[in-house]
C-alpha cells in the first residue's frame, strides 16, 4: 500500500468526530461498504479543499476514499481487512444544477441534480482488476481496468515467452468484479418550462449504488459529469454524449412531508384550523379564477388530503385516496380545473386521454441500443404519492384503459414483458375528465349511456360529478360578470382568503395527521348504509354497495384532514354523506324508474333494464319452444303487447346480440345461445 499524503493525513481529521465514526461503526456492523459524507461538513473543515473537490473531483476524491477507510481501520480493522476499498459518498451540494442546464463547463466537475428516475437497466457485473494467465506458460497477470474496453497484458513476465506474440485468456473466477447499473434521470414534471419536453441525463451506478431506487422515485444525484464519444456505425463522431458518473444517489422523500414547513408556519397553519369557518374558507381558495362549482372544489380538497391508507394484520392494504370523475358538457372549466389540482397538489401529474398509451400511463418494458431491456415509468407511477390528472380519459383506445384498472384499485403497476417481471408503487388520487359520448349530457338517458367508459373503470371512482351547461339567467349574469372581471383587472371579483403558496403547504401539512373515525360519525356512516340498503325492499334496487362505505370512510377522514383533526366527528361524516348523495342522485338513478339503484355504474344495467332484457330473452324461448326461432314481426308484436317501445325493442336485441346472449341463424330470426 502507497504512503498516506499529507492530503490524507489532514482529512483523517474530518473522520475522527464522533458523528463519522459512529457511521464508520454502523457501515461495518451492517457491512456496507461506504457512508454519507455532507458537503457542509467538509466545506467547514476545509473551504480550500471544498472548492478543488468540486472543481476536480477525479484528483480529490480518492484521497477522502483513502482517508475514510484509514480511519475504519481504527474502530473496526477485522472489518477493514476483509474489504478492498471504502467509499465517502459526498451528499448536498450547496448548488442544484438543472437536468437542462448541464454544460460543457460543468464536465469533469462535481455536480448536483433532481429528478425522477423515468428508467433503469438490469445489474451487471462490471471487471475491477481482471487475472490473465498465459496461453504459452501460465504465467498470471493482475491488470487494473480502468478504461471502457478490456485491457489484457502487453508481454508476458516470463523471460521464456519473449519473443512471442502476447497471448492471454481471462480467469473469471479469480478477477474481482464490482455491480454496474445505468439510470436514466428525468426533469420533474413542476420545473418543466410550458411547451418544452423533459430532458433526461444518464446516470451510472457501482457498488452500492445499484438498485437504491426504482422508477418512479423522485432522487437527488451527486457526481462527476462526463462524456463519451458518440459513434455514426463504425465511425467516432466529433459529439460527446453526457452522463453522469454517481458519487451518490438520495431518494428524496416522496410524502407532501418532504415539503419544508417552518415552526412558524406551522404555528400559522394550527391558528387557521382553528377557525369554524376554515372549510369554507378552503373552499372559496380553489381555483379562485373559476366561478361556482362549490360541491366539486369540496371534493376536490378532499382528493388531494386523502384519508389513511389502512394496512390490516392479515397482509390486505386499502387505499386511502379518494378517485372522482368529472363527467360534463364542453365548456364547464374541467380541464381548468384538472390543470390546477396538478399545479396545486404537492406531487402533481397531468395527462390527457387522448394523447396517452397504456405504457404511458402506468409502465413500459423497451429495449435498449445494447440489446438489453429497460423499465420506463408512466404517469401513474411517477405521480406515487401525489394526484394524476388525467383529461379527456374516455378518448384513450379500450386497450390502454385496461392498464389503469390495477392502478385505480390496488393502487400498483404490474409488468410483465421481455424477461422483466416488476410490480412498482402508484399510491396516486386519480382525477379524471370526461365528455358525454353524444357531445352534450342528455337527462333522459342513463349515466352510463351518456359516457364511454366501461364499468370496471366507473366503479373504481368515490365521486362522480356531472356538469350540465344549462341557461338559467341569475346564474348567467354572475358568469358573466366573474368572467369580464377577470379579463380586464386579471383578478377574480373576490379575493381568494387563502394565497396559493401557503394554500399548498397547508394541504402538506395536513397530510401529517392521522384521524381516526369516532364511534358516533361511523354509526351516522353505517345508518346511512342501511338505510340506502333497505330501499331493496320497496324498490327492489340496490342503492348503494360496501364499496361506497368504503369511500364514505375515506371522504370523512379526508374533511378531518382539513381541519388538523385528529378524530373525525359526526360534522365530517354529514359533509361526507352529502357529497356521496350528490354523485349518488346526478349517476346512481334509474331514469326509467326514477328509483336510486347503482347498478347503473357497478354493472351499467340497472334492474329496469335487466328486467327488460330478462322479458326479451324469455320470449325469444317460448317461441323457440314453438317453432324452433323467433320471427322477428312475431317477437316485436309480443313485446309491444308487453309494454315495450319500438326503440326499447331495437336497442335491447342489439345489445343482447352484442353481449353473445342471442344469435340471428338467419335474417329475421332469433335464437338464444
Amino acid at each position: 500500500m502507497t504512503s498516506p499524503t499529507p492530503l490524507e493525513e489532514r482529512l483523517v481529521n474530518l473522520f475522527k468526530s464522533e458523528k463519522y465514526r459512529s457511521l464508520l461503526r454502523e457501515s461495518a456492523l451492517k457491512r456496507r461498504i461506504s457512508i454519507p459524507v455532507d458537503f457542509s461538513d467538509i466545506m467547514a473543515f476545509d473551504p480550500g479543499y471544498a472548492a478543488n473537490l468540486v472543481k476536480d473531483p477525479l484528483r480529490y476524491l480518492e484521497p477522502l476514499d483513502r482517508a475514510c477507510y484509514k480511519q475504519l481501520q481504527i474502530e473496526d480493522p477485522g472489518y477493514a481487512a476483509s474489504i478492498r476499498f471504502f467509499k465517502a459518498r459526498v451528499t448536498s451540494l450547496p448548488e442544484v444544477t438543472s437536468i437542462r442546464g448541464l454544460r460543457s463547463e460543468h464536465l469533469r466537475t462535481l455536480v448536483m441534480v433532481d429528478g425522477i428516475i423515468s428508467k433503469t437497466t438490469g445489474v451487471k457485473p462490471i471487471l475491477l482488476e481482471g487475472r490473465f494467465r498465459c496461453r504459452y506458460c501460465g504465467t498470471t497477470q493482475d491488470i487494473l481496468q480502468t478504461s471502457p474496453r478490456l485491457k489484457t497484458p502487453e508481454q508476458c513476465t516470463n523471460p521464456a515467452c519473449r519473443g512471442r506474440r502476447p497471448s492471454f485468456e481471462l480467469i473469471q473466477e479469480e478477477s474481482v468484479y464490482t455491480d454496474y447499473q445505468v439510470i436514466g434521470v428525468q426533469e420533474k414534471p413542476e420545473d418543466l418550462p410550458p411547451g418544452q419536453l423533459p430532458r433526461l441525463v444518464e446516470v451510472r451506478a457501482r457498488d452500492d449504488l445499484v438498485d437504491v431506487a426504482r422508477p418512479g422515485d423522485r432522487v437527488l444525484v451527486v457526481g462527476i459529469l462526463q462524456s463519451v464519444q458518440e459513434r455514426a456505425g463504425e465511425l467516432p463522431l466529433k459529439t460527446f454524449k453526457l452522463f453522469i458518473e454517481a458519487v451518490s444517489i438520495e431518494t428524496a422523500s416522496k410524502e407532501p412531508q418532504a415539503i419544508q414547513i417552518t415552526a412558524e408556519e406551522e404555528k400559522l397553519f394550527k391558528k387557521m384550523a382553528e377557525d369554524p369557518f376554515i372549510h369554507r374558507k378552503l373552499v372559496e381558495s380553489v381555483a379562485p379564477s373559476i366561478y361556482g362549482l362549490e360541491h366539486l372544489k369540496e371534493a376536490i380538497l378532499l382528493l388531494l388530503v386523502g384519508g389513511r391508507t389502512k394496512i390490516f394484520p392479515d397482509g390486505l392494504r386499502v387505499r386511502g385516496e379518494p378517485n372522482i370523475l368529472l363527467v360534463g358538457d364542453p365548456g364547464t372549466a374541467k380541464s381548468q380545473l384538472l390543470q390546477y389540482v396538478a399545479s396545486i397538489a404537492p406531487r402533481g401529474i397531468y395527462t390527457s386521454g387522448r394523447g396517452s398509451t397504456a405504457a404511458g400511463l402506468t409502465a413500459a418494458v423497451l429495449r435498449e441500443k445494447s440489446g438489453g431491456m429497460v423499465l420506463e415509468a408512466g404517469a401513474m407511477v411517477l405521480a406515487d404519492m401525489g394526484v394524476c390528472c388525467i383529461d379527456e380519459i374516455d378518448k384513450m383506445r379500450p386497450e390502454d384503459r385496461v392498464a389503469i384498472h390495477e392502478a385505480m384499485a390496488q393502487q400498483t403497476v404490474s409488468v410483465a414483458k421481455g424477461g422483466i417481471v416488476a410490480t412498482l408503487n402508484a399510491r396516486a388520487a386519480v382525477l379524471a375528465a370526461a365528455n358525454p359520448a353524444l357531445g352534450r349530457y342528455d337527462p333522459f338517458r342513463n349515466f352510463t349511456e351518456n359516457i364511454n367508459l366501461p364499468i370496471t373503470i366507473l366503479s373504481r371512482f368515490d365521486l362522480i360529478f356531472v356538469l350540465r351547461d344549462e341557461p338559467h339567467p341569475e346564474h348567467d349574469r354572475k358568469v358573466s360578470a366573474h368572467i369580464s372581471a377577470m379579463h380586464t383587472t386579471g383578478l377574480p371579483e373576490k379575493a381568494a382568503p387563502i394565497p396559493p403558496d401557503i394554500l399548498r403547504k397547508y394541504l402538506a401539512y395536513a397530510k401529517r395527521f392521522e384521524p381516526t373515525v369516532t364511534p358516533n360519525a361511523m354509526k351516522m356512516l353505517e345508518e346511512f348504509y342501511l338505510q340506502m340498503r333497505s330501499m331493496y325492499e320497496r324498490t327492489s334496487t340496490v342503492s348503494i354497495t360496501a364499496r361506497q362505505l368504503e369511500s364514505l370512510i375515506r371522504l370523512t377522514e379526508a374533511r378531518a384532514r382539513l381541519a388538523l383533526k385528529s378524530q373525525a366527528d359526526e360534522e365530517d361524516a354529514a359533509a361526507a354523506i352529502l357529497l356521496m348523495k350528490r354523485s349518488l342522485s346526478e349517476v346512481g338513478v334509474d331514469i326509467d324508474t326514477g328509483r336510486p339503484d347503482i347498478d347503473v355504474i357497478m354493472t351499467g344495467k340497472p334492474k329496469s333494464v335487466r328486467d327488460k332484457m330478462a322479458l326479451v330473452v324469455d320470449t325469444i324461448k317460448k317461441f323457440e319452444e314453438q317453432h324452433g326461432y323467433a320471427a322477428d314481426q312475431e317477437l316485436r308484436a309480443s313485446l309491444l303487447q308487453a309494454g315495450l317501445t319500438e326503440a326499447e325493442i331495437s336497442r335491447i336485441l342489439a345489445r343482447l346480440i352484442t353481449e353473445g346472449r342471442v344469435y340471428t341463424p338467419r335474417t329475421g330470426a332469433y335464437k338464444v345461445a
